[in-house]
């Protein structure tokens, strides 16, 4: 399979928590306020338009038109920070986005897998879309979807996807698989539940011809700085989506398979 030109790939970022002290469990995924300004002002000089991944899904499916180079920002489970300088920060630059909520996490007294860690509330979530973020679904608890049985899979799809339309008042339409695990069976259940995209991680960048179910995405991690940023923003620095899975990832995905089958769901971090 050939390499996605340069002029169509498109930089998909995912962001965690920006915070200053983050829990261990998060910190390797975190980034600071500061790095994190720099590192939106560095998207902006780039030239790169923020669009939704709505907006992205919508050129797939039906062919609605992109700025000529698009970015996307992406941020997952729904740290404490995101409802308030981190959106602050965003709508600043006028810098839209989408933030995919893990409804466990962010509901007091309902299970989730992930450690703790300060989480915004399901209360707010309607607060993202007052400064101009997407809400798409990341789950009930944020399990490995790809080792769930079928019927806790279409309950972890359906269900973070009710909750979060019954706060909002009108449908949620994409979805974020915990840890980017998926495979074709959780990729047929996400689109059966209703959700018309999906995004992986894969640390790529995705392209014109990206899977609309597994939308390939650049994973921040705090030891990331401006130069990486300008080079994705270059569409250089990382491989280009679809491209099949490896052995290792099929291997991988059996071994986590057989460790579901003995301990039950697990959180992967």
């Amino acid at each position: 399979m050939t390499s996605a030109p340069l002029h169509t790939r498109i930089p998909v970022l995912l962001y965690h928590a920006v915070m200053d002290d983050p829990p261990a469990w998060i910190a390797e995924f975190t980034v600071s306020p500061k790095e994190f300004a720099s590192q939106l002002d560095a998207i902006v000089a780039s030239g790169r338009t923020a669009i939704t991944v709505g907006a992205l899904a919508a050129h797939f499916t039906a062919g609605a038109p992109l700025p000529p180079r698009p970015v996307v920002l992406t941020f997952d489970d729904g740290f404490a920070d995101l409802v308030g300088p981190t959106a602050e920060a965003l709508a600043a630059r006028d810098l839209p986005s989408t933030a995919y909520l893990t409804t466990g996490a962010i509901t007091p007294g309902r299970p989730c897998l992930l450690p703790p860690a300060p989480m915004m509330t399901l209360s707010q979530v309607p607060r993202l879309e007052q400064y101009g973020m997407e809400v798409g679904a990341h789950t009930v608890t944020h399990p490995q979807l790809d080792t769930l049985t079928p019927g806790l899979l279409r309950r972890e799809l359906r269900e973070a996807k009710v909750v979060l339309e019954d706060v909002l008042g009108h449908e949620v339409r994409h979805l974020a698989y915990p840890h980017g695990y998926n495979s074709p069976a959780v990729r047929r259940a996400a689109a059966a539940a209703g959700y018309t995209s999906a995004v992986a991680v894969r640390h790529a960048l995705s392209s014109e011809r990206d899977e609309i179910y597994r939308i390939a995405r650049l994973i921040l991690r705090r030891g990331h700085t401006v130069a990486d940023i300008e080079q994705w923003m270059e569409g250089r620095g990382a491989k280009a989506a679809p491209y099949p899975d490896s052995l290792p990832t099929v291997g991988w995905r059996m071994y986590r398979r057989a460790r579901a089958m003995l301990n039950g769901p697990e959180f992967a971090g």
